[in-house]
């Protein structure tokens, strides 16, 4: 697990579901509001249970769960997550399609249907993303796919980038609304301004920088 703070800010970052899938809880200990990121598949129940339990040990009250795209390692466990704390489900608007085929989704990495969610808020560029003190910047960054987007908390210096940029990589575009050239523009026009000590926490693997991706990522040479 991997844990940053700095005044009131927490955040808890852990791979979950069949596919590591990086969970993100980043919570104010000041006001005791917290954003769930990406809650994972379904599959595996001790996930969710793992992000109940930590909001009950800091007594975190959620107020969003954020997707950063509608892939089922994704979005599959926020149905699920919702239950058990209710808060709304937030997703860009053209990755519903995508939310629609999740039985299809789940036959693709032989899992069992996740439980359908319903989107509450729409996500995207200048729509309200807050938790306690801390406001995101909302990016919208097609490619992986229509809806991707990444979550920027400049008071931390953080990235959630989804599955547009990893440490080295970039997000595959060869499942259905995937597009190479729109990735690559997305990286190029929106993440890679970013200042280079920009945190990095892609949607798996290790976490990296925006000036370690600038300098070494063989795909944006």
């Amino acid at each position: 697990m991997a844990a940053s703070s700095s005044r009131s800010f927490r955040r808890w970052t852990f791979p979950v579901g069949l596919l590591r899938c990086n969970c993100s809880v980043l919570a104010d200990l000041g006001t005791r509001q917290v954003i769930v990121v990406d809650p994972g598949d379904n599959v595996s129940r001790g996930d969710l249970d793992r992000v109940v339990a930590l909001l009950d040990e800091h007594q975190l009250t959620l107020v969003a769960i954020a997707i950063t795209h509608a892939h089922i390692d994704h979005i599959g466990g926020a149905a699920g997550l919702q239950a058990r704390r209710p808060a709304p489900v937030l997703l860009q608007p053209a990755d519903e399609a995508l939310c629609a085929m999740l039985d299809e989704q789940a036959a693709w990495i032989g899992a069992p249907p996740p439980p359908r969610v319903a989107i509450d808020t729409p996500l995207g560029e200048g729509a309200p993303l807050a938790f306690g003190g801390y406001q995101f910047e909302v990016m919208e960054t097609p490619g992986h796919t229509p809806g991707s987007v990444c979550l920027y908390l400049p008071d931390e210096s953080l990235l959630l980038a989804g599955d547009t940029l990893f440490a080295g990589s970039i997000g595959r575009t060869d499942l259905p609304g995937g597009d190479s050239q729109k990735i690559l523009r997305s990286i190029h026009h929106k993440l890679l301004p970013l200042p280079e000590t920009t945190l990095v926490v892609p949607g798996h693997g290790p976490e990296t920088t925006i000036g370690a991706e600038r300098r070494g990522n063989p795909f944006l040479q």
